[in-house]
C-alpha cells in the first residue's frame, strides 16, 4: 500500500514558478513510476509528466515540455514537479500518482495524491 501526500501549489502570475511535492509512505514506493496529472474545470484529467522507478526515464506532455521538470528522491520517497514559465492554461488541480508499470494513462495508476490547486493569473 502506498499513500501519497502532496504539497505546494497556489496562486501565481504568468511567468512565475512553482514546485509541487509528492511524499509517499511505504518503502516500496521506490519501485513505482511516479506521475503527475492535472484536471482543469470541465475537462478530463490529463497526463503531465512521469519518471520511471528503474532507470529514471522521464516523459512530458507536449504542453509542458521545456517548462516543467520532474524528479524523484528515493531516499525520501518524494517526487517533485518543478514548473517554470507558468501560463494561465496551466491552471488546474494537479495530482501525483504511482504505478508499478504505468505510463501516461490514468487507468494505469494505482495510487493517487489528494490533489493541489495551481492557479496562474494573466
Amino acid at each position: 500500500q502506498v499513500q501519497l501526500i502532496q504539497s505546494g501549489g497556489g496562486l501565481v502570475q504568468a511567468g512565475d514558478s512553482l514546485r509541487l511535492s509528492c511524499a509517499a509512505s511505504g518503502r516500496t514506493f521506490s519501485r513505482y513510476n511516479g506521475g503527475w496529472f492535472r484536471q482543469a474545470p470541465g475537462k478530463e484529467r490529463e497526463f503531465v509528466s512521469l519518471i520511471t522507478w528503474r532507470s529514471g526515464i522521464t516523459n512530458y506532455a507536449d504542453s509542458v515540455k521545456g517548462r516543467f521538470t520532474i524528479s524523484r528522491d528515493d531516499a525520501t520517497y518524494t517526487v517533485y514537479l518543478q514548473m517554470n514559465s507558468l501560463k494561465p492554461e496551466d491552471t488546474a488541480v494537479y495530482y501525483c500518482a504511482a504505478s508499478s508499470s504505468g505510463w501516461i494513462s490514468t487507468s494505469e495508476y494505482d495510487y493517487w495524491g489528494q490533489g493541489t490547486q495551481v492557479t496562474v493569473s494573466s
